[in-house]
């Protein structure tokens, strides 16, 4: 039961760490807080979120099928330092580029908010190569088990971590816009920091186990 635990707090602090950073997604939860009200908001923060749970069982789905095949478990850690890698860069290149406030969300289809946060999250491709180098990562710690509680704790940390963010978007984004700058910079900065942590580790296991 302690390993469900640290496993759920460990992939809601990677979700909502990779969710933080003013985006699509976020940017959409405030906007329509902002125009149809914070019930709208959180709808559609639910739809985001419900597809995070699908994209990350999609993603513990491609890390099961490269360790149950004993020739790419190498390959498995691999990829997570690839990703971690990536992401490391990626979140290091956003954090130094000038920031000139909250980015303006992209205008969608009026449909319904659950389906705009469907449709958002669906597009968003890199959500699936995150989820996997950290299941990579977790399984490769111990902390989690191709089992069915241990997958549905991770997809649903993922989904809960990513809900937390983009709620706090739609509940105070006046706050939020005020500081935009800093907060942008110093939050990708963190996640850059994450990234390149894991990744260390992951080299680790590479070369000394």
């Amino acid at each position: 039961m302690e390993h469900l635990i640290t496993l759920f707090f460990a992939t809601f602090s990677a979700a909502f760490m990779a969710t933080v950073p003013p985006g699509l997604l976020n940017m959409n939860a405030a906007k329509i807080s902002v125009e149809k009200g914070k019930v709208n908001g959180i709808i559609y923060c639910l739809g985001v979120s419900g597809t995070i749970v699908v994209q990350a069982y999609i993603a513990v789905m491609i890390s099961k099928y490269l360790y149950n095949n004993p020739h790419v478990i190498d390959l498995l850690l691999k990829i997570a330092l690839v990703v971690f890698g990536f992401f490391a860069i990626y979140f290091f290149v956003k954090a130094k580029k000038k920031t000139k406030g909250l980015q303006k969300p992209k205008k969608v289809s009026k449909k319904n908010s659950f389906f705009k946060g469907v449709l958002l999250a669906s597009v968003n491709l890199l959500t699936i190569p995150y989820y996997s180098g950290l299941n990579a990562m977790w399984n490769a710690s111990g902390w989690i088990k191709f089992q069915f509680r241990d997958i549905a704790t991770f997809v649903m940390a993922a989904g809960c971590g990513t809900f937390a963010v983009l709620y706090l978007y739609t509940v105070y984004f006046n706050k939020l816009e005020t500081k935009s700058s800093k907060f942008s910079k110093n939050s990708n900065y963190i996640i850059s920091a994450l990234m390149l942590v894991l990744l260390i580790i992951t080299l680790i296991r590479i070369f000394y186990t």
